[in-house]
């Protein structure tokens, strides 16, 4: 039998228990987790390593050492400034600028009224609600559109500066079509200054537009921005196409002309300058156009637009008193007399012309309606005797 005790078999037991112990080790791994307590130790038993770069208090001391280095050259001296090639790049950019800034400033207003920076704390700002309105460089006191433009001006105040609203409209010279100088009446004499501030408006062909409070004020200035690009159809009178419409609107503005002689003048002379070049008789045979409207119609047609006032010279040598030197009193009365009655012979002669027309366009129609009524007499007359004869021969066979 093998001795147990063989050193042989001892090595090799002991070389099998270091395999299975490698074995075991790579095998398994245990994580060791530390407790509370060595926790708390190490942290307060440990300290902190210094640091291996120390910072200095500033960039230039840290960086010193560079200038002192055999690789350190100082930097070239710097180019002297070209004001020619430098101020033109600045130009454009300052162009740039404006641009941008008026175009935005354009966008907004377009939509807004400009107001003067002299309006700052007038209260009539707060009354102008349905429009936007931005404060801006201008000279007039409110900017409503391109072309248009309002100052504002209250009585009270034109009463202590008279020459404030002559000079304000100055400075506007003809920039605007439209200028409108809105009036604030806050006094109770308004006689005087209203008058003033109209003929100063009509002198320098400004629209004047009076507002009793603010906030008719601001209305007339939201109104005048809302209807900047609208036409004037809402304003203007509808006129009617066809002929008879604008015939009767022409002639009905005379007086005593109804639409009936309208009607009447159209269908017998046929057209406007017709009844224009007819004559009064002419005229008077129109039914329903009596003497009045004849002589209104003739008159408005043929009297000129400036009225002629007749001056009647007298040739006649008026007695003059030798001693005095002066006419007499009785041939002045008599002069002054002539006057009224040179009127009255012209309108008398006015009338004697309609009532002739009159009479000649009646005396045709005399002689029809003269016979016509001759023969209707002498029928009644033979009727009339023919009933007398037969009462006589009745009354003679009742007397037999």
């Amino acid at each position: 039998m093998e001795n147990k005790d063989d050193p042989g078999n001892r090595q090799q037991q002991q070389c099998q228990k270091n395999d299975k112990q490698k074995e075991k080790d790579t095998t398994s791994f245990v994580i060791r987790i530390p407790s509370y307590e060595e926790v708390v130790e190490s942290s307060q038993t440990k300290t902190t390593p210094s640091s291996l770069f120390n910072a200095s208090p500033s960039f230039s001391q840290a960086f010193n050492f560079v200038k002192t280095s055999e690789f350190y050259t100082a930097p070239p001296p710097p180019p002297p400034p070209q004001s020619s090639h430098a101020s033109q790049p600045r130009q454009h950019v300052q162009s740039e600028v404006p641009s941008t800034s008026s175009s935005a400033t354009t966008g907004v207003s377009r939509n807004s009224i400009l107001v003067s920076h002299r309006q700052k704390g007038n209260p009539l700002l707060k009354h102008i609600r349905n429009v936007r309105w931005e404060f801006s460089d201008i000279v007039c006191d409110y900017l409503m559109g391109r072309n248009s433009c309002a100052l504002y001006l209250s009585l009270r105040y034109h009463l202590l500066h008279p020459d404030y609203l002559y000079f304000r409209i100055r400075e506007l010279q003809k920039k605007f079509k439209l200028r409108v100088i809105l009036c604030h009446v806050d006094v109770e004499d308004v006689v005087k200054p209203l008058l003033e501030v109209t003929k100063t408006a009509l002198l320098h062909d400004c629209t004047l537009l009076c507002a009793w409070s603010l906030e008719e004020c601001g209305r007339y200035l939201e109104t005048i921005k809302v209807y900047e690009n609208k036409p004037a159809d809402l304003i203007q009178g509808q006129m009617d196409m066809d002929y008879l419409s604008r015939l009767n609107h022409a002639l009905t503005s005379l007086r005593h002309v109804n639409k009936t002689d309208v009607v009447t003048l159209g269908s017998t002379f046929g057209s406007l300058s017709h009844i224009m070049d007819a004559s009064m008789e002419d005229l008077a045979r129109c039914p329903g156009i009596g003497e009045r409207k004849v002589k209104g119609l003739y008159d408005t047609f043929h009297e000129p637009f400036k009225r002629v006032v007749p001056h009647h010279s007298t040739t006649t040598e008026s007695p003059v008193d030798h001693h005095t030197g002066s006419i007499s009193g009785s041939k002045r009365k008599e002069d002054e007399k002539e006057i009224p009655d040179s009127s009255k012979r012209s309108k008398k002669e006015g009338e004697t012309s309609v009532k002739s027309a009159l009479e000649a366009a009646f005396a045709k129609y005399k002689g029809v309606t003269g016979r016509k009524s001759n023969k209707v007499e002498q029928d009644k007359m033979k009727d009339k005797t023919v009933a007398a004869e037969q009462v006589n021969e009745n009354d003679d066979d009742f007397a037999s």
